[in-house]
């Protein structure tokens, strides 16, 4: 079985750096680039599925600049077969649609049962580009998956998917497109050995050209969206504390409340 997983270089959630430049765009100069967290969920469900089917590869699917390959090297870690890294100048400032029209255009180049990626990313939280890439390949496309279950003899796979009461039951032929949860399994750490096999394993590049994608369909001069205003959020108000005897402290929440006029 060979799966494909998306993965996508972010700035890092925890370094608190993440900024819109002049132009709109995400300024990721003040964060370090690592792999998404929802993407390291769906890439340890797919290693696990390869490990006990004792063959096959897992392939990573990433469009970045050319610095890619950097933050590819810790997927690769995880125990990932190969890497395939789409870069190419004219795509820097693209949107969710010229996303998914590389995305969707690198997928035609590779043989695979399964694609999988996770529901969202941290920088953009759209989770648009999967069902999009679904819907240009022509792929069934199964969402919010807490498990994955393929049957390669009857060239199915089965999810379940979660849904605000509990969940629902998919199947579908495959090849198949999945968006994964954290409900997968914790992914694991990369181990010395990993990080070490990750140095020699092959990160193939693709460009636009390799795709037959028209440049200046792409990239920011090419996207049908842009963002026009952005501000922070208010700050908070003052806060009131209480911790009294609970009876008082009732009292006071009751009086508060009526003087605001919320009861």
């Amino acid at each position: 079985m060979r799966i494909v997983v998306l993965t996508k270089p972010v700035p890092d959630p925890a370094s608190g750096g993440e900024r819109l430049g002049p132009d709109g765009r995400l300024d990721r100069s003040n964060s370090p680039a690592v792999v998404n967290g929802n993407d390291e969920y769906v890439l340890e469900k797919a290693l696990k599925l390869i490990e006990a089917a004792g063959e096959g590869e897992v392939i990573l699917l990433t469009m970045a600049p050319d610095n890619g390959p950097e933050t590819m090297r810790k997927a690769l870690a995880m125990g990932a077969t190969r890497g395939v890294l789409v870069t190419d100048p004219a795509i820097a400032g693209s949107d969710t649609v010229a996303t998914t029209r590389i995305i969707a255009a690198a997928l035609q180049t590779l043989s695979f049962d399964l694609v999988f990626a996770g529901v969202d990313t941290s920088d953009g939280v759209a989770g648009v580009v999967a069902p999009g890439v679904a819907a240009l390949t022509g792929m069934p496309y199964l969402s919010y998956a807490a498990s994955i279950e393929p049957d390669e003899g009857a060239r199915t796979v089965r999810v379940k998917r979660i849904t605000a009461d509990g969940y629902d039951v998919l199947e579908a032929p495959m090849p198949a497109l999945i968006s994964g949860t954290q409900a997968l399994g914790e992914p694991r750490y990369p181990s010395l050995k990993g990080i070490m096999a990750a140095r020699s394993k092959e990160i193939t590049t693709l460009t636009l050209a390799d795709l037959g994608i028209d440049p200046g369909t792409v990239g920011l001069s090419g996207a049908l969206t842009k963002v026009v205003d952005s501000r922070p959020p208010a700050a908070r108000g003052a806060t009131k504390v209480v911790r009294d005897a609970p009876d008082e402290a009732a009292r006071q929440i009751v009086e508060l409340l009526a003087e605001r006029r919320l009861i």
